[in-house]
């Protein structure tokens, strides 16, 4: 199978090729472009050129082309939900979720407008603030929700007006590229340009002249360096990065019913989600109780392709990032941490790795400091509150966090203790397009979603209007 960048309007597909490998099976079942630095001065052109004109639209006409953009990635939801599990390897009823996301977030903020703000309006003068669009936004998805993680980038930037070069991950290009094949005939040429391509394109995005802002979804290690690229032009920057987020269960929750929900919490999309639970803390008064229903669950939930009918977790999406779980996991044997659940290796091919639960390691261990980004997870004990919420907050980031009890206020009163971007309380992971998602310290500057995220995408223009 090959694949096209979509360029001007046009499928171009590259003087040389990146092989893009199933991560149930190991091996390599399709070839995506390897994008040049000319055919990116093409697309970064191409989007420029087709600036003016789409700025220009009325917002009435930029809206109803998206929602006709949504509706033409509904009508192959099919064909897109198949592509994605065999790229990143999700389950095919996670990947059809996901297509469904892609497609609502899009049809969502064409609903949001961002109003003229009138700060003055007496005898003497008007003063209001409308906003304009930055202009060409370079856009960097990750390889953990290829599509979702993209359209928190393409509708916000598109309605506002700007245009955009969009560069998906080399591990799951796939669909992001077919994604721009279906936006051709709807979109007007330029406006937006899918390119892919290995390590050297995130750089060259990201230190174009002709590019004004980028909007980054990844590491907070590669975040630093994606700021750094950027600087040289001052380039508006959003950065959504890693986070390392602390679950903390108050005594008085029903064991059996939350374990299953705390289990999603962390291991959906095989933990490989930005916002899962990465540090467990449960009360002394239910820890060991908690600790045996969550094995017992991670016993029961069926690993393999997610192509597979029934299965509810799939493979690691990538070796490097298999052979960091398979080191995280050497390094907490050799620290002599209990292993809640067996971690033998996977029989057979594809980068597969057993959900392992890790029984009240160090806060000093690499398991509880990192972000593992993957099916290892450490229960903590603690016995106190004003102890558990030091130690959640205890972290250079601050992406999200989660409470669960069953008196609300009491759990309210906790989340507004934790220093993230975003709490849950007595809910897993939830990402709503209405409303801005962002966070503190380390995990990025700026928002994603809701009005708040538009404003990324655009600067205000202040009008002072003398009255005669």
């Amino acid at each position: 199978m090959t694949f096209k960048m979509t360029i001007d309007g046009q499928s171009v597909a590259g003087q040389s090729a990146l092989r893009v490998v199933n991560p149930a099976t190991a091996k390599v079942f399709a070839q995506a472009p390897d994008c040049t630095r000319a055919e990116l001065d093409s697309a970064v052109d191409a989007a420029r050129r087709a600036f003016p004109k789409w700025a220009a639209r009325p917002l009435e006409d930029r809206r109803n082309l998206m929602i006709a953009f949504a509706d033409a990635i509904a009508a192959r939801a099919d064909e897109l939900a198949n592509l994605l599990t065999r790229e990143q390897g999700k389950p095919l009823n996670d990947a059809r979720s996901e297509v469904a996301a892609l497609v609502g977030v899009i049809k969502t903020h064409a609903r949001i407008d961002l109003p003229v703000h009138v700060a003055e309006d007496g005898p003497d003068r008007r003063v209001e603030t409308r906003h304009l669009p930055l202009g060409v936004v370079g856009a960097i998805s990750p390889w953990n929700y290829p599509l979702l993680l993209a359209a928190f980038k393409i509708a916000p930037a598109l309605l506002t007006g700007n245009t955009m070069v969009l560069k998906p991950s080399p591990f799951t290009p796939l669909a992001t590229l077919l994604v721009g094949e279906i936006s051709v005939g709807i979109l007007p040429d330029g406006v937006f340009n899918v390119v892919s391509g290995g390590d050297d394109l995130g750089p060259w995005i990201t230190e174009h002249p002709g590019i004004d802002k980028i909007s980054f979804t990844g590491s907070t290690q590669t975040g630093r360096r994606v700021m750094a690229s950027a600087s040289s032009t001052l380039k508006r920057l959003t950065l959504e990065l890693g986070g390392n987020d602390a679950a903390i269960v108050l005594p008085d929750v029903d064991v059996e019913t939350t374990a299953e929900k705390l289990f999603w919490s962390a291991f959906m999309n095989n933990g490989q989600v930005c916002i899962a639970t990465k540090r467990l803390y449960v009360h002394d008064a239910i820890y060991d109780r908690m600790a045996e229903a969550l094995s017992a669950y991670a016993a029961n939930t069926p690993m393999g392709d997610g192509a597979t009918p029934g299965v509810r977790l799939g493979p690691i999406n990538n070796r490097p990032q298999h052979d960091r779980i398979a080191g995280l996991i050497r390094e907490s044997h050799a620290e002599g941490h209990r292993f809640l659940t067996p971690c033998g290796p996977h029989e057979g091919d594809g980068f597969f790795s057993p959900v392992v639960l890790i029984d009240n390691p160090p806060d000093t261990s690499r398991l509880v400091r990192e972000e593992q980004f993957g099916p290892i997870l450490p229960l903590l004990r603690y016995h106190d509150i004003d102890e558990v919420v030091a130690r959640a907050n205890d972290v250079d980031v601050g992406l999200a966090g989660s409470v669960w009890a069953a008196d609300d206020e009491v759990a309210i009163g906790v989340a507004r203790r934790l220093d993230t971007g975003t709490v849950f309380i007595n809910h897993g992971q939830y990402l709503s397009p209405f409303a801005a998602f962002g966070g503190r310290k380390q995990s990025g500057i700026g928002v994603e979603n809701g009005v708040d995220g538009q404003r990324e995408y655009v600067s205000p223009q202040t009008f002072v209007m003398a009255k005669r």
